[in-house]
């Protein structure tokens, strides 16, 4: 190999190794978060200390302050300007000391990212060559970028992004020809930017600066006057922190190395929801409630417009538990699940709309649920079981569907959460027993929403069952404490669902549109529970309040291609079974199989003049030689009717069968409480006694006599109201119970003692 040929060779690999290993030089980054409009709306401080943003285009107008200012010939130079290193050496032989230093932009660099070493001439020799390297091996408007976003602007300010917003406030995009000329002259003396004595030297260097650029004719004389009447810097802003929560998302979420992050926040949205919870979070910290959290998505896409882990971060009062992310936290789904368990038995044919469900009081081996309001109906139809949320009826739907065959729909739905086995969650998963994120779960509620018109979204309901579960959400009736919202829910068509967590430590609501969906939380993050923390008066009204400021959206059709119309009966909300006089048809999913017909429809006997039922043997004395008249007619249950009659006051019970009705009418009475086979626990007394329990039973004739019997020792008779207490002693029983005609129904139960 010449001697040439290796000169070559060694600049080569000087060109390609030295400049790269000197940009990996750089300091660590600040994390930056942008909105959807490239605005910086939250940053987080380098691992150095320093505000320093990774390195981005140059705005043309600090591009001509800072050129003009430190390097005129900065196009023009392959890193070494010999008329400026000439000019400063006559210049500094006049002064006999060293007033100019000759460095281009990129000799600079070179220095700034060698972090200042001592100046000597050896230095300033080994600048220069490193400079010609950089320049041979990168663009200009890299060396620009670099120079700029390493640049020091005062104090812990790196580069112009981190300078611009700390003392203007705004992006450098943003800035004027003043404010661009004020940052241009800082990097060579970056102490100017400290108030008092100094104000009047960088004011001068920024004017004549002006000056230079207007006679560049950057600018024309009146934005010239204007610009020289501006106001330098004040006390320096600090920078954005609105998204704070999210930024460390993102931070530990990225898949690659990154530091800016570009997302789909609006931050006018982002700023007003961050407003209204940090409004009611201070209303709710007077309660003992010291966090909430809030998402809002675009439905549609599912992008993040607002994203607010936590309030009071920067509160003394909440310093500690406002910095835990709430939105990414697990915890107690409270009523959340029932709507997809309420649209996967639309679809599985095990449920119809309007379909009556038993809400009476349940126990289920050991387990006894409750509703929120210990209210019950008897019976009730399914859409308003879930728009009231109930209890009972959900624990009800969730045996019949299966708890293994709900957690592999819940995953399919987006939920990621549950780890545990079916047996280990158990029928109190419905209610909350399962743990759930408001990221998951205000994900769920939009892909359900999109799921109506969109067949092909990943979400399991059918866009039928989808559409109707969300419009039981969205006119449902409402409970008694939620009749307010219900109101406004109905003016600005939302479908909309809380919960509250058992011990009141989680309220959550969500509401979804066809354009946003909302998510909230409100809690302490810690799982403190409080009486006050209740959905309906936390996260509920948080909710709309959002949705207030929110840009109304249209609702969207129903999915006529995936709806099918059947006739159901007016009472039950069954299938139409052919005993059912009273009809009407409803939708359901396309798909759906029809499982059962009207169980409560049947055909009766009575006599002519109806005061009685009666058989055609029973057609004698005053009614001898007539026939029975036979009538369909809707008949509950007498456990079921028990409760029903309280709050339906237009429902008709069977009359008793005539006096001389030789059979037994074996649907007379039924025992509502115990359940077959319960487990019951009952506490023993503060004096040590056994406790007591109340046994329940139905009965159609309000005339009858019910005879009680536990374990063959009577206990007494009940006339109307028929209940009896007793305190049983642990182990098994059978109650018996005899009316008035000799009906007779048992019931096993065993008791189990207080401190097993």
């Amino acid at each position: 190999m010449t001697i040439f040929a290796s000169v070559l060779l060694a600049v080569f690999l000087a060109v390609m190794i030295v400049p790269a290993r000197l940009i990996s030089k750089n300091g660590p980054f600040s994390f930056a978060l942008y909105d959807k409009n490239g605005i910086l709306i939250g940053a987080q401080v380098a691992a150095d200390q320093q505000w320093r943003f990774e390195p981005g285009p140059v705005p043309e107008k600090f591009k001509k302050a800072i050129i003009t200012y430190e390097d005129k010939r900065f196009y023009r130079h392959l890193g070494v300007d010999l008329l400026s290193i000439g000019r400063a050496i006559k210049l500094n032989s006049q002064q006999k000391r060293i007033v100019s230093g000759g460095s281009t932009i990129t000799m600079q660099t070179v220095r700034i990212l060698e972090k200042n070493p001592k100046r000597t001439i050896f230095q300033k020799i080994h600048e220069a060559w490193v400079a010609v390297l950089l320049e041979l091996r990168y663009s200009k408007k890299k060396i620009l970028e670099l120079y700029t976003a390493n640049a020091p602007f005062g104090g812990n300010v790196v580069g112009l992004e981190a300078a611009s917003w700390r003392y203007f406030n705004r992006a450098p995009t943003d800035l004027t020809w003043a404010e661009a000329a004020t940052l241009a002259v800082l990097p060579n003396q970056p102490s100017l930017v400290y108030p008092g004595a100094n104000s009047q030297i960088l004011l001068e260097k920024r004017n004549q600066l002006l000056a230079k650029m207007y006679e560049n004719k950057y600018f024309d004389q009146t934005t010239y006057e204007l610009s020289l009447a501006e106001r330098l810097p004040g006390k320096p802003y600090s920078l954005p922190s609105e998204c704070y929560h999210y930024l460390q998302y993102l931070k530990h979420t990225q898949k690659k190395q990154q530091t800016k992050f570009y997302t789909t926040i609006d931050s006018s949205i982002q700023k007003n929801c961050n407003r209204v919870l940090e409004q009611w979070s201070y209303k709710f910290s007077r309660m003992g409630i010291n966090n909430a959290a809030a998402i809002i998505l675009d439905t549609e896409t599912l992008e993040v417009l607002a994203y607010i882990g936590n309030t009071g971060f920067s509160n003394s009062r909440n310093n500690t538990t406002g910095a835990v992310d709430i939105i990414q936290s697990k915890r107690s789904s409270g009523s959340l699940l029932k709507p997809f368990l309420y649209s996967a038995m639309l679809d599985s044919g095990q449920l119809f709309p309007q379909q009556l469900v038993i809400d009476v009081p349940t126990r289920i081996g050991s387990y006894r649920p409750d509703n929120n309001v210990p209210k019950y109906a008897g019976v009730v139809p399914a859409d308003e079981a879930l728009s009231r949320s109930l209890n009972i009826p959900a624990i009800r739907e969730l045996r019949e569907y299966g708890i293994s065959a709900f957690m592999d729909y819940l995953k399919k739905c987006g939920f990621t959460t549950f780890n545990r086995s079916s047996d280990d969650y158990g029928l109190p998963l419905i209610l909350g027993g399962g743990e759930i994120t408001l990221w998951e779960a205000s994900r769920a509620y939009a892909n359900m929403m999109n799921k109506v018109s969109n067949p092909r979204v990943n979400f399991p309901a059918s866009s039928g069952s989808a559409y109707l579960t969300l419009y039981a959400l969205s006119e449902g009736t409402r409970p008694e404490e939620e009749a307010n919202w219900q109101h406004y829910a109905n003016s600005k068509r939302i479908a909309w669902k809380t919960g509250t967590s058992s011990g009141n430590r989680d309220a959550w609501a969500i509401g979804v549109t066809g354009k946003y969906t909302v998510g909230i939380w409100i809690g302490n993050a810690e799982g403190m529970g409080t009486p006050d923390l209740k959905s309906v008066s936390t996260s509920a009204p948080v909710m709309f309040d959002i949705f207030t400021s929110l840009q109304a959206s249209s609702w969207p059709p129903a999915p006529q291609f995936d709806l099918q119309r059947i006739t159901v009966c007016s009472h039950s909300g069954y299938a139409a079974s052919n005993y059912c006089t009273d009809t009407k048809t409803i939708s359901i999913p396309r798909h759906t199989p029809i499982k059962t017909m009207c169980p409560y429809c049947n055909t009766y006997s009575f006599t002519p003049d109806g005061k009685f039922q009666a058989s055609m043997d029973d057609m004698t004395g005053e009614y001898y030689g007539q026939l029975p008249l036979l009538k369909n007619c809707f008949v509950l249950p007498a456990n079921l009717e028990y409760w029903y009659k309280r709050t339906n006051i237009g429902y008709v019970s069977l009359p008793e069968f005539v006096p001389w009705h030789s059979n037994v009418n074996k649907d007379n009475i039924s025992i509502v409480f115990p359940e077959e086979g319960a487990n019951l626990v009952i506490p023993i007394e503060i004096d040590g006694e056994q406790g007591s329990m109340v046994m329940q039973a139905a009965v159609r004739s309000q005339d009858s006599t019910v005879y009680w019997d536990v374990d063959g020792e009577f206990l007494g008779t009940t006339e109307r109201k028929h209940e009896m207490k007793i305190s049983p002693k642990p182990g098994h029983h059978i109650l018996t119970i005899t009316d008035s005609n000799g009906t007779t129904k048992r019931r096993s139960f065993d008791v189990v003692n207080d401190a097993e």
